[in-house]
């Protein structure tokens, strides 16, 4: 893999899904082009009828993004027992356009719950047909008392599965 492109499902600043994502990065090699998605919130509510040949532009640059990138991390936490809003629209949007076909995808939930989110959003991600693996899923359970607030992982166990994560998602997506 030599593009991965991290999406987190939370649209704060300061999130415990961005920290994640950015410890993540600090673990690749220099020749893996790792880049965070931001836009998130730009992207427009789901409308089939502007789903077309000429999308929204943010819409888009989400899927050049995606086609350029050899990988898919998400990290997300749950809201209200689901997929956050934001996210659950972004994938809305990639059913026609096919851009997650066989690509390989980790999903990361990190809440305090986040069980239901994470059993949806491996529902929804294998109907895009994004490639997925047992081994490349990972629920952090009671994330804040896991994450400092300068965003750095304090919990042993946890570092070691995203470390395993990481590991075994560079060698099985390629």
């Amino acid at each position: 893999m030599k593009r991965l492109l991290a999406i987190s499902g939370s649209l704060r600043n300061g999130s415990s899904n961005h920290a994640i994502l950015q410890h993540l990065g600090t673990l690749l090699q220099p020749d893996i082009e790792y880049t965070i998605y931001d836009d998130l919130a730009n992207i427009p509510a789901f409308d089939p009828a502007l789903d077309n040949d000429m999308p929204p532009a943010a819409v888009a640059n989400l899927r050049k993004l995606l086609a350029e990138a050899d990988g898919v991390i998400i990290c997300t936490p749950e809201y209200a027992f689901g997929v956050p809003g934001a996210l659950k629209n972004m994938l809305d949007w990639l059913v026609s356009s096919s851009s997650l076909v066989d690509k390989p995808v980790a999903l990361i939930t990190a809440s305090l719950g986040g069980e239901y989110a994470h059993a949806s959003l491996l529902l929804t991600l294998g109907a895009l047909t994004a490639k997925l693996s047992d081994d490349t899923n990972l629920l952090i359970q009671f994330v804040r008392s896991k994450v400092a607030a300068d965003g750095t992982i304090t919990d042993k166990e946890t570092i070691e599965g995203l470390n395993d994560l990481l590991r075994i998602f560079l060698a099985t997506s390629n």
